[in-house]
């Protein structure tokens, strides 16, 4: 079948159930079928992305971009895939331009406060988590990784707080 639609929330689906290899060959169908489908590239990168294909990852989230420079999605995700290659200032302004396409993209900040604890700089990773959690209060990563971020701190107290809250937000959570 050409539906373009079905391949893609087909793949998006078998993505959400970690079936990553098949996600990708639903993307693929797209990509076939629609060269400048720009969400079947950006699914397909972040599925290689999960299976730890960094590089060809980024081949995909950079041809979404070549396709749409104003895919705020597309950034966030190139900057995922480059925090995952330990290329966090480059990531940094992925996270940027998404901001800037799109400020009130939790995700973006959330993923920002995650690489810039790994780059030392806590007190600017706080400050993105809160932003983050001024958009969306129930924004569970956000409360348990300012808390991590508050824990290499030294301040035990506030980082409980956060996990707490992540914990009553949603009991399953895993820390």
């Amino acid at each position: 079948p050409k539906d373009i639609d079905a391949w893609n929330n087909k793949g998006i689906t078998l993505h959400n159930l970690g079936k990553y290899e098949e996600a990708i060959e639903c993307f693929d169908k797209v990509i076939e079928i629609d060269p400048k489908d720009i969400d079947a590239w950006n699914s397909k990168g972040i599925a290689l992305d999960d299976l730890g294909k960094h590089e060809e990852a980024l081949k995909c989230l950079n041809k979404s971009l070549e396709l749409d420079p104003k895919n705020a999605y597309a950034w966030h995700n190139k900057g995922v895939t480059l925090d995952d290659l330990d290329k966090y200032e480059e990531a940094i302004e992925c996270y940027d331009k998404a901001l800037e396409l799109d400020p009130k993209f939790v995700d973006a900040w959330s993923s920002k406060g995650v690489t810039l604890r790994k780059l030392g700089k806590y007190e600017e990773s706080i400050e993105c988590y809160d932003k983050a959690l001024e958009l969306d209060p129930k924004y569970v990563y956000s409360w348990n990784n300012k808390g991590i971020t508050l824990r290499d701190l030294g301040k035990y107290e506030e980082a409980i707080k956060c996990y707490d809250k992540a914990l009553e937000l949603d009991p399953k959570y895993v820390l």
